[in-house]
């Protein structure tokens, strides 16, 4: 039999055989046990009628300011895909986090929504390789999360009501883990409003060797006019007041151009393997005030890594009026929330405390 563990899956070696051993928890069978899936006999609602091995206990319901225990795995082994579904309304109100081999500060900590690129509560395509979202708010996640000895993904409900109806399965592989496969981080910030001069911190107080791997802004302007000239920063192993890594602005990094203006007169949509903008709500027009954004941008094919530490910054920079018929840079003060991906080695830095719920709305 092959030494192939099953992991880093892709075309090229997708007919190899593998000793890995692939489980899955949803609803149906909550610890993911074999032959543990379709035993829930009380069936309600839609399926009072039927009995057991039957779609008797689909969803599972949040109750009020609680935290669910999604999956709670023995491994070693690595999560290969989650999907989840719950009402938009929700998104915000509940937060995602996973915890690998015992820690006692999550590795994952954000927003539902903003995990999966809906930090707005509507529904926009996505079509990326590592996050994928479709029609009505299906979340599918394919982020590799490798784990030693234990994994524990948890959705905590923020709200005092309960959430009914909620859809998840979470697909994961029992197999060897090689030593240089690190731990997969999430971590959520926003700043409403960014204060006027200052920058938006997507990340800092990284500690240990690892690679940044993907960003998810949900920007709203707070000015009239364009809003995306800011520059996005790495500051990389020791880097202080300079950078090693500068981007020339925020379209540039989101892989688009020119104020992603198609055609004419308004923003151009987009969702591509590892960079897109899928969410533009704009009430009032083009370049008009309080228009929001959905960007992503992966770094699948280009990491960025770093061996000691790591921080990351981003700009929120329009024009002011024109003087003599010259173009004037000018700072915004806009509601910018981030949400950056990376892999590193344990143990990692607590992340800083989440807003209370009302903070966290959009």
């Amino acid at each position: 039999m092959s030494d192939f563990n099953g992991l880093g899956m892709h075309l090229g070696n997708l007919s190899r055989l593998s000793s890995a051993q692939t489980r899955s928890i949803s609803a149906e069978n909550p610890d993911g046990s074999r032959a543990g899936g379709a035993r829930a006999t009380a069936g309600e609602g839609a399926a009072r009628e039927l009995g057991q091995g039957w779609k008797v206990r689909p969803c599972i319901e949040l109750p009020g300011e609680s935290v669910v225990t999604l999956a709670d795995i023995d491994g070693p082994g690595a999560i290969q895909h989650v999907w989840i579904t719950v009402t938009p309304t929700a998104w915000r109100r509940l937060v995602l986090r996973c915890y690998w081999d015992g820690e006692e500060n999550p590795s994952v900590e954000v927003p539902l929504g903003d995990f999966f690129c809906h930090g707005w509560g509507e529904f926009a395509q996505i079509n990326s390789v590592p996050v994928a979202v479709n029609p009505t708010g299906g979340f599918n996640s394919y982020w590799e999360m490798p784990f030693r000895g234990h994994a524990r993904i948890t959705v905590e409900n923020l709200d005092p009501e309960p959430v009914r109806g909620f859809f998840y399965q979470i697909t994961y592989a029992l197999t060897e883990v090689e030593q240089d496969r690190a731990y997969f981080h999430a971590q959520w910030r926003r700043s409403d409003p960014l204060p006027h001069g200052e920058v938006h911190t997507l990340l800092s107080g990284v500690r240990g060797q690892g690679h940044y791997v993907g960003t998810y802004i949900a920007w709203e302007s707070h000015h009239d006019g364009w809003w995306g000239e800011g520059e996005l920063k790495f500051y990389l192993d020791g880097d202080e007041e300079f950078p090693t890594i500068c981007g020339t602005g925020t379209e540039d990094y989101f892989g688009g151009a020119w104020a992603f203006e198609h055609p004419k007169g308004a923003y151009g949509a987009f969702s591509t393997p590892y960079l897109g903008m899928p969410q533009v709500l704009v009430p009032d027009g083009f370049m008009r005030t309080q228009q929001r954004f959905g960007l992503y941008r992966w770094h699948v094919q280009d990491p960025i890594r770093f061996t000691g530490d790591l921080r990351v910054t981003i700009q929120a920079l329009g024009f002011k009026s024109s003087l003599r018929g010259q173009a004037r840079f000018r700072p915004l003060e806009d509601d910018i929330a981030s949400t950056a991906f990376w892999y590193q080695t344990e143990p990692h830095a607590p992340f800083p405390a989440l807003p209370e719920r009302d903070l966290l709305e959009p």
